[in-house]
């Protein structure tokens, strides 16, 4: 009885592990048996790069992945590819299963899914389609361009390699050289030249300071000759401008005093002859100052 009980406790851990040991590995590969999933297929003449456990995706967006891959014998150059997906999925009809791969070569499946209210079954076998690497892309678009490429670079080339032999190339660089040297002379008598400058400017500040000092003493002028009494002054100046005017009318006029003292010629000898005999009676005085001076003692 003991014993039986042994072998029953054997069988049961020995199941026990094969499950453990069956969801492990189907856990490594992505596959969760304990999740609803869908099954389909797809028929590809050439799956280089897919592996059982490599991704499906819709939108790229991981929906399953490949759980196992059959050569069809009975249908040579063929492979059927079994996709494992979400329970939740639905695929619409017109569905395309294409088989790419990226720049390492490891290959996915991306369900291409259009528009429809029609579903695909589960079970079915999808359309599949070969999407081109990155390979073919680069021999398809790119090869040729670089093909036609090839003349034309060539002829740069020798265009090139023609003008790097031309001696006027190498004068044209010394040319440059000796305007660049001429350049440099140039920019350090600037330099020098422009050492006074600040010098000047303070010189200029200096200037300007003295000229809102100057401006501001017109300004202080001007007000105090707008507060002087230029009416009065003018007034003044008039009326002695008037004086002047009569005393020069008078003076020209013979019948005035001053005019016969001025233009009469009789006056001017009678004056003339009496500074002459003053002056004659002034000398004989100092000759003879006793006929003029007479003294008496008491």
């Amino acid at each position: 009885m003991q014993k039986s009980r042994k072998f029953v406790q054997i069988g049961v851990t020995a199941i026990f592990s094969l499950l453990l040991l069956v969801v492990g590995i189907n856990y490594l590969k992505g596959i969760n048996l304990f999740d609803s999933s869908n099954h389909y297929y797809a028929i590809y003449e050439d799956v280089t790069g897919l592996a059982v456990s490599s991704p499906v995706n819709a939108n790229g967006f991981k929906v399953g992945q490949v759980k196992d891959m059959q050569y069809m014998y009975d249908n040579p150059g063929h492979v059927k590819v079994e996709l494992l997906l979400d329970g939740e999925l639905k695929l619409p009809e017109g569905t395309v299963a294409e088989l790419g791969s990226d720049i390492l070569g490891t290959a996915s499946i991306t369900l291409k899914m259009p528009q429809s209210d029609a579903f695909v079954p589960t079970g079915s076998v999808l359309n599949s389609a070969i999407a081109g690497g990155l390979l073919d892309n680069v021999s398809q678009d790119v090869l040729p361009g670089i093909v036609n490429m090839i003349p034309k670079i060539d002829s740069m080339l020798v265009a090139v390699t023609t003008l790097v032999n031309d001696p006027a190339l190498a004068n044209s660089i010394k040319r440059f050289d000796d305007i660049t040297k001429n350049l440099n002379m140039i920019s350090a008598n600037v330099a020098e030249a422009t050492k006074p400058l600040p010098g000047v400017i303070n010189q200029a500040a200096s200037v300007a300071e003295n000229l809102n000092s100057l401006s501001a003493n017109l300004d202080s002028l001007s007000r105090e000759i707008n507060n002087m009494p230029l009416n009065e002054t003018v007034a003044n100046v008039k009326g002695i401008t008037d004086n002047l005017k009569d005393v020069t009318n008078q003076l020209k006029q013979d019948d005035s005093s001053l005019g016969m003292l001025i233009n009469d010629p009789k006056l001017y000898n009678s004056l003339n002859n009496a500074v002459a005999s003053l002056d004659s009676l002034i000398n004989d005085i100092k000759a003879q100052p006793k006929r003029y001076l007479k003294f008496s003692v008491f």
